[in-house]
């Protein structure tokens, strides 16, 4: 059984729709064209024949949300790894209205928050993590790396690089990072329209 968290925009489009349907296996991308759900976000499980649709609360992120930086749970691990599905060991890590960074062990490096990827500005690139960080295979990173020209590298704590989170059913969502400069409204602006279309 594969498993997606997906919103259903005005006008019944699904952001990142290709996206979702290649995490959940084939056969799922027809089923998910004929999906008529009302706008609002929706957990889909699919077993190779049939889709199993539940209507979910809006997403944890707020535009502006405070910060507070953990250790995260999966610091032992390396590289991408699928998304895991509830009850998971970022339900630990979670605090409602506020957006947890999640580090290396030693609190130094930022590998993605409890329920975005993150996204820094270098004054010159869109920066990601590198690809051996821990961290959630995030569509939402996925399609930025295929249409933007992205830089790889580590994401200091303590540096001033704007951020901004990402994932598949927000899109963008700025969040108060004491200490960093603001993500330049332009690039947010265009990570956000490649975000919002069904096949990035």
């Amino acid at each position: 059984m594969t498993y997606t968290v997906l919103r259903v925009a005005e006008g019944g489009t699904i952001p990142l729709l290709h996206r979702h349907a290649s995490r959940l296996g084939a056969g799922a991308l027809e089923l998910l064209e004929r999906f008529e759900g009302e706008p609002g976000v929706y957990r889909v499980t699919f077993d190779g024949l049939q889709l199993g649709v539940t209507r979910r609360p809006a997403s944890r992120l707020r535009e502006g949300m405070p910060t507070r930086v953990l250790v995260s749970p999966m610091a032992g691990r390396v590289g991408r790894f699928p998304k895991p599905a509830p009850p998971s060991p970022y339900d630990e890590v979670r605090l409602d209205g506020v957006a947890t960074l999640l580090t290396d062990a030693r609190g130094d490096v930022l590998y993605e928050s409890c329920s975005a990827t993150l996204v820094a500005w270098d004054g010159a690139s869109v920066v990601l993590t590198p690809e051996e960080s821990p961290a959630v295979a995030s569509l939402a990173e996925a399609a930025i790396a295929a249409h933007e020209r992205v830089l790889r590298s580590p994401l200091l704590v303590a540096s001033a690089w704007p951020l901004v989170l990402v994932n598949a059913v927000v899109g963008t969502c700025g969040v108060d990072t004491p200490g960093r400069l603001p993500f330049p409204v332009e690039v947010r602006a265009r990570l956000a329209a490649l975000l919002a279309r069904e096949d990035a």
